[in-house]
């Protein structure tokens, strides 16, 4: 359903009467703005939007929040900005929300009788429909100022009670508004195909960061009963799943010439050491391989442990995962990725969730240039071995005809969230992987600066990252003729894996040796001949942590499972139930389930109650192993998860 050619996409287009948000989820459409007589026509490419983009665009947010830790909301007024792209074609407004109180809604301060709620349409929410008074013309601002307040519902804030922080002195909210989650915070033409300035006016009793840089240099405005004003602003425009604020008990350190990280006062030490050495080397290098960081600043917020994510690139402020500070600065790679998206995803978006991989496959791609620059070329081949195997396990679980396996996916009707996966990341990162290849690395390595030139502060689709590519090699015979020849609808529209690369094993060759050994390891037999292989520590004494992750993981490829009592010495031996290191610990409770071994049940379902990243919780199947286990555990934590996690986690035990 795709492959149309530019002329049936025109014709479709052109079919239609963009006078209804809903429609637009009937067709696919194309990158071009084109007039016909006094239409014009600019297509929208989100089919996961209510909002009426094609006709309006918003250029500026301004949020006014107050943060109620008591009652557990955001209250106040969001003004946007917005301008007509269309000729006097419709005088109503259509806003993304969700689950979201609309008290009053204002145009240049007049209030208004003609606005609604539409009925709800699920997975998207309610669109607000705002009736101006006459047709708007082209370039015509406006100003809707919408006075709302956030509901038990909102899917894009979690709020953490004073216990369930880590020093249970204060609380905390943090939020999390991608794919399609900042509609539940305020009305949004929420996609990433509309990008604007914002303002954050946020008033709060604790401390509060945001994405975007501290307004001015007055330090927070204390306006009394308790609470502080916290300003911020930022410049350059940004997607509104790229809002992002939170609010508790923070304190910060430096840690480089640009740089700081906020977390709890407790784990502030920690987090400090296991970034300072790493942060300032990547984003140098980021920059030698890209252009100049845009952001002034890169920052990280470790959150609490119930984050859903790794990471997510919020501009300014990465928020992360408490995973990543394992006292070994082992897993510190979470952050070259979220810092490229300082580039792919925040400075160059991907037009709609359906072309997701323009946001994740580049990053990825960038995230293992860094690791090769600052590690070996080695360590990249290394990493995507690892990413393959995480590719193969996401396709499994879909299926390998599945939609949601293809690198262009079909979301129409369709919660974004439930596509999730790591394949838009390492299907995304082969594809570019083999153009390098194809192109050579000296030539593609001048087409990167390129593209993410071309589009600096402006989304995108695949086939305008195709019509980059083969313009700028188009006076280049052999890089061209090298293009013509790639098959373009299987890279774009084939279910199931790509074409595995030959990489470099030099780093797993050692892992996998391991491994093997530990296929034919007899516990019953040590000591009396039966076997020349007797496991000890110093087999993984030298290792990487993510070595060891190579190890456990193709353990788990085993046609058949290693025997209870075999995992039992593995983890005593190795000390894997003791380590402090989460990627490590998941991979063996998951070798642990696979044999059934009661050894690690205990251990899995602590690890679920202490840690909400849906990396570690919706892999490790205690389900199927104690079902009535994985039910307790389940309900006993439901609270703890991020509502993203918590949702997903459900369709998973309950088919929800």
């Amino acid at each position: 359903m795709y492959r149309h050619t530019r002329v049936q996409r025109q014709k479709n287009i052109l079919s239609l009467a963009f006078k209804s948000p809903l429609s637009f989820r009937s067709f696919r459409s194309l990158d071009y703005t084109r007039s016909m007589a006094s239409t014009t026509i600019n297509p929208p490419r989100d089919p996961n939007t209510l909002s009426n983009y094609n006709n309006f665009r918003t250029t500026h947010t301004t949020a006014n929040l107050e943060i109620d830790f008591t009652n557990r909301r955001l209250g106040g007024n969001v003004i946007l900005k917005l301008v007509s792209i269309s000729n006097a074609e419709t005088k109503d407004i259509f806003l993304d929300t969700s689950h979201l109180d609309i008290l009053n809604v204002a145009v240049k301060g007049d209030i208004l009788s003609k606005w609604q709620l539409l009925p709800r349409l699920e997975p998207y929410g309610n669109a607000l429909k705002i009736s101006l008074e006459k047709e708007a013309e082209r370039g015509q601002s406006l100003e809707i100022d919408c006075q709302i307040q956030t509901t038990e519902k909102c899917t894009a804030l979690q709020w953490l009670t004073t216990a369930q922080t880590s020093n249970r002195k204060h609380p905390y909210m943090f939020s999390q508004c991608q794919a399609i989650h900042a509609r539940s915070l305020f009305p949004c033409q929420d996609t990433p195909d509309v990008k604007s300035t914002f303002d954050f006016n946020i008033l709060s009793p604790l401390p509060v960061i945001a994405s975007g840089l501290p307004a001015g240099v007055e330090k927070p405005k204390a306006v009394g009963n308790g609470t502080t004003l916290y300003s911020f602003h930022q410049s350059i425009p940004i997607p509104s799943y790229l809002f992002a604020i939170a609010s508790g008990d923070i304190s910060t350190a430096p840690i480089g010439p640009r740089s700081t990280v906020a977390t709890g006062p407790e784990e502030l030490e920690a987090s400090k050491w296991e970034l300072e050495a790493d942060t300032e080397n990547f984003i140098q290098v980021a920059e030698k391989f890209v252009y100049p960081y845009a952001w002034t600043t890169y920052n990280v917020l470790i959150l609490p442990p119930s984050f859903p994510y790794g990471g997510m690139e919020n501009p300014v402020y990465t928020f992360a995962t408490p995973t990543i500070i394992s006292g070994d600065r082992q897993n510190v790679d979470v952050i070259a990725h979220e810092l490229s998206h300082s580039w792919s995803g925040n400075l160059v978006s991907n037009a709609s969730w359906e072309h997701f991989w323009l946001n994740e496959g580049w990053t990825t791609y960038l995230e293992r240039r860094i690791q090769a620059a600052v590690h070996g070329e080695p360590h990249r081949d290394f990493s995507s071995i690892i990413g393959w195997k995480a590719l193969t396990d996401s396709i499994n679980q879909f299926g390998a005809d599945h939609e949601f396996t293809k690198l262009i996916i079909d979301l129409k009707g369709k919660d974004p969230d439930d596509a999730f996966s790591s394949i838009p990341y390492e299907k995304g990162f082969h594809l570019l992987y083999f153009l390098e290849k194809l192109v050579g690395k000296e030539k593609w390595d001048a087409f990167v600066p390129h593209y993410f030139t071309k589009f600096r502060e402006r989304s995108l689709d695949s086939y305008d990252f195709k019509a980059t590519l083969l313009d700028f090699f188009a006076g280049d015979a052999e890089a061209r003729g090298k293009l013509r020849e790639v098959e373009w609808d299987e890279w774009f529209y084939k279910p199931g894996l790509p074409p595995k690369p030959d990489f470099d094993t030099t780093m797993v060759d050692v892992c996998y040796s391991l491994a093997d050994k530990w296929k034919s390891f007899d516990p019953s037999s040590q000591g009396d001949g039966g076997t020349s292989f007797e496991p000890k520590k110093k087999d993984i004494e030298h290792w990487t942590a993510n070595q060891i992750v190579v190890f456990l993981e193709r353990i788990q490829d085993f046609e058949h499972p290693l025997s209870k009592e075999a995992v039992q010495v593995m983890g005593v031996v190795y000390g894997f139930l003791a380590t402090k290191n989460v990627e490590v610990l998941s991979r063996f409770l998951t070798v642990g389930l696979m044999s059934k071994s009661g050894d690690v049940l205990k251990p899995t379902s602590e690890l679920l109650g202490r840690v909400g990243r849906m990396k570690f919780v919706r892999p490790l199947r205690l389900n199927e192993v104690d079902r009535r286990l994985a039910v307790e555990t389940f309900e006993k934590n439901k609270d703890f998860y991020h509502p993203i996690c918590r949702g997903m986690v459900e369709k998973d035990l309950f088919g929800k």
